[in-house]
């Protein structure tokens, strides 16, 4: 019931939307209409990737999700062209939902995430529908809510994309270890990067995949997500390596992502004792991920915190707060 009242209401505000008056004259919405909204939705991605969990860009996804919606009321058009509306419209809502889980609005992305996987179901649309349900596998594990987490990735998983493209398998065994390292399953989590690995290699990466996937799952991806898993662990040589390769085979558009496994670096290398290297790694972070990206800014507050546990009334603490009350002066 709740789902059928939800796609009513999307569907009569689409048509409230699209109304226009005075405007009788009929259109034809097609494939052109369609390659327009897919061009907008590689912006979303590129904006999400240099800069990750911004409120414009959050905001921006919604009003395109709801712009490739109101097209559906606009004119005539196939049976193809508003299944691939639907999707267009449930990836920019998916697209606003992550933007909202990387600033760390859970209650707002909890909501875009209702209303996409409403628009995927009228889509049918597996990579859509996969997308969506690891979002919510990932924004679970940062609330740490593991076994919601779990369930997630687990329907994300289960869908028959997985079982016909071997680099979907990987992306959610990748995402699965990700959060048994957050639920302290040592076994699990080394397990499901060694599958994960597998059905990399595995894929032939010339095959058909939509933009979101290309732009950012790769090899790099993968030892991001293990570097957070093993820092989860306590297992800090492990997570340091995995760091040196992710941050390796970044893709120079990968701006957000180089800012998270840096941190997430020094962080490793503290916790063995480097309090030296570590504070020059933190310290390659540019100051507007520093300071505009929540993530970031989290996890560098913790590191400072943690550095002068570590090493009270030292010369690298003194260079680190030196360091930090630079980003006021530079952003």
């Amino acid at each position: 019931m709740k789902r059928r009242t939800l796609v009513g209401g999307i569907a009569a505000a689409a048509a409230a939307a699209a109304a226009a008056p005075g405007d009788t004259s009929p259109r034809r919405i097609g494939m052109s209409d369609v390659d327009r909204l897919q061009k907008r939705f590689a912006e979303i991605i590129a904006s999400d990737h240099r800069h990750g969990g911004q409120l414009g860009t959050e905001q921006k996804a919604a009003a395109l999700a709801d712009e490739a919606l109101n097209l559906q009321n606009a004119g005539s058009a196939s049976q193809r062209v508003r299944g691939r509306l639907y999707a267009s419209a449930a990836a920019f809502r998916s697209s606003a939902m992550w933007a909202a889980i990387d600033g760390r609005r859970y209650d707002v992305a909890k909501a875009h995430m209702r209303e996409a996987q409403a628009l995927a179901e009228m889509s049918c649309d597996q990579s859509i529908k996969f997308r969506i349900w690891r979002h919510a596998g990932t924004m679970y594990r940062h609330m740490g809510r593991p076994a919601d987490a779990l369930a997630a990735n687990d329907v994300a998983r289960n869908l028959s994309l997985t079982r016909r493209d071997p680099l979907f398998a990987s992306l959610g065994l990748a995402r699965q270890g990700a959060i048994h390292g957050t639920a302290q399953d040592r076994t699990s989590t080394r397990r499901a990067f060694e599958q994960a690995q597998e059905a990399m290699l595995r894929a032939d990466l010339a095959d058909y995949r939509p933009v979101w996937m290309l732009a950012f799952y790769d090899q790099a991806e993968l030892d991001s997500l293990a570097l957070s898993a093993y820092l989860a662990l306590g297992d800090y040589p492990a997570a340091e390596y995995h760091a040196h390769r992710c941050l390796a085979a970044l893709r120079p558009h990968m701006v957000r992502s180089r800012a998270i496994a840096t941190t997430r670096l020094a962080h490793a290398q503290l916790a063995q004792g480097a309090a030296d290297a570590a504070t020059a790694t933190a310290m390659h972070v540019t100051a507007s991920a520093a300071t505009q990206h929540a993530r970031v800014a989290r996890m560098l507050q913790e590191f400072g915190a943690a550095l002068r546990a570590t090493a009270p009334h030292t010369a690298t603490v003194q260079t680190w707060t030196e360091h930090v009350a630079t980003w006021r002066t530079t952003v």
